[in-house]
């Protein structure tokens, strides 16, 4: 994984990694510029980028990490050949299909994230029974999850997850599309906690 990420990063083993959630901010130049300074930047599922004259989380992506389940925003899959697509599937633990979703492009290749290597060592970090169970975490908290542990060493910043000042949250809104419920999979309390928790070292910021 780390070898992956370094090819798409700015550098390799870059010293500052920024993760985006699709939590809908208000315009805020200096967190979009904080984003765009980082060496990796990593979106999720359905994210949008800021248009011209509307700073908010910057215009910058190097590495998409989505489930299938994708709503697929015009930003999405702009670029591709030039971008890391790195696909979670913790349901094929349980229940969910291999084949592709038909949307598709037929030309973009993706690496498919290893529910052992990354989803149930998560799962174990908050708690969750996803060895017998159908709960995971959500694709952001696995996308920030694949920051730390690939880049232990590097300053993290995290922007756009609305659940960790809102673990109560039963639907989730979107910086771009319509609003959707929170998945009976998912536990966004215990996720919130070990997010807020990072952000109590000198490796992790938040910005609101």
């Amino acid at each position: 994984m780390r070898e992956l990420l370094d090819a798409y990063a700015d550098r390799p083993n870059p010293s500052t990694v920024a993760v985006v959630g699709n939590q809908p901010l208000g315009a805020d130049p200096a967190r979009a510029a904080a984003v765009d300074a980082c060496e990796l930047v990593i979106r999720v599922n359905g994210f949008k980028l800021d248009e011209p004259g509307e700073p908010s989380t910057g215009t910058r992506v190097h590495a998409v990490v989505f489930n299938r389940a994708l709503r697929a925003t015009p930003w999405v899959f702009a670029d591709y050949p030039r971008r890391c697509y790195l696909l979670v599937e913790p349901g094929r633990l349980h229940w969910e299909p291999e084949t592709l979703p038909g949307w598709w492009p037929a030309d973009l290749g993706q690496v498919h994230v290893s529910n052992y290597e990354v989803t149930l060592p998560l799962s174990d970090a908050l708690g969750l029974p996803s060895r017998t169970e159908s709960t995971w975490a959500t694709t952001g908290t696995m996308a920030a999850w694949i920051a730390r542990t690939t880049y232990p060493e590097a300053k993290l910043l995290l922007t756009g997850f609305s659940f960790i000042d809102d673990p109560a949250q039963t639907s989730w809104a979107h910086a771009s599309g319509d609003s959707c419920i929170v998945g009976p999979e998912h536990q966004i309390a215990a996720e919130g906690r070990l997010l807020e928790s990072w952000t109590r070292t000198s490796t992790t910021e938040l910005l609101r």
